[in-house]
């Protein structure tokens, strides 16, 4: 009886202190294996949702262009962490009226045909690639999940009894795809990497703010229209995120350049005969 009182009390103050650590996203009760497993299905589920999301396959020379060029040199950069435990992969949603990408954990991420088509540079699309990449690396979304669902998870996992829920909540996460919602910190520590990722290719690295800046310079960010309000539901402080970034590069002894321009590393007129002429 003592033993068993004593088992109960260790297991009730292991639920508290996890519990406490979760809400404050500290800890992550999924694994890398979950994360991949989430993603398949969430992809899985969107590929059956053609309507809502149409798979771009007009022209495959885009993807595998995209692909090539700046996935795959994004990805080769000694700060990614997990290219050995995630299969990243690359899609393409053919909606123009959408300007958004997203990532799903374990690597799979999605650049809506809207937003490729408002950027006019290699470096701005290098820069949102590789902050929707630390999504993933950093795995944002499970450890909001962890929060979210973790009185239920947490207590299945001290009483032995998790039955396993991965399929349930991927089914969750789809139906309210606003969930992959990123907090402010979350949000920052993505500009934050994707900088790091692109120090390494031949982009200019402060690429993740260009997007941020030509929405404010046509003057959306204020109205919110023109296909953001999807983005900026799912990708909030814009004009701070402008300036942290800058800081950033100033800090790492780069120049400081605004979209309008077109130095090294941009590479505006590559976007525009590989990317932009060939979307179809």
């Amino acid at each position: 009886m003592f033993r068993k009182m004593n088992l109960s009390k260790y297991a009730v103050s292991i639920f508290l202190t996890v519990f406490m650590a979760a809400c404050a996203g500290g800890i992550n009760l999924f694994s890398d294996a979950d994360d991949v497993q989430l993603g398949m299905e969430v992809d899985q589920q969107i590929r059956q949702q053609s309507q809502e999301y149409p798979i771009y396959n007009r022209n495959p020379a885009v993807k595998e262009y995209i692909n090539n060029r700046i996935f795959q040199p994004l990805l080769s950069s000694a700060a990614i962490e997990k290219r050995s435990i995630y299969p990243y992969e690359l899609e393409l949603i053919d909606r123009d009226d959408v300007l958004n990408a997203f990532a799903l954990p374990g690597g799979k991420i999605y650049l809506y045909t809207g937003l490729i088509k408002y950027l006019d540079s290699e470096a701005a699309l290098a820069g949102i690639l590789g902050h929707e990449i630390a999504h993933a690396e950093r795995r944002h979304a499970t450890k909001r999940m962890t929060a979210y669902y973790g009185v239920s998870m947490l207590l299945g996992i001290v009483l032995g009894q998790n039955p396993g829920q991965i399929v349930e909540i991927a089914a969750n996460l789809f139906v309210g795809i606003g969930f992959l919602a990123n907090s402010r910190s979350h949000e920052d520590e993505s500009d934050r990497y994707s900088v790091d990722y692109m120090q390494s290719t031949i982009f200019y690295p402060g690429g993740v703010k260009f997007f941020f800046e030509k929405l404010r310079d046509d003057g959306k960010i204020d109205s919110g229209g023109g296909g953001i309000a999807t983005f900026l539901s799912t990708h909030p402080d814009p004009i701070a995120r402008i300036a942290s970034t800058n800081q950033r590069l100033t800090e790492k002894g780069y120049p400081v350049y605004s979209w309008f321009q077109d130095e090294i590393g941009f590479y505006k007129a590559e976007y525009r005969a590989n990317i932009i002429d060939q979307l179809r």
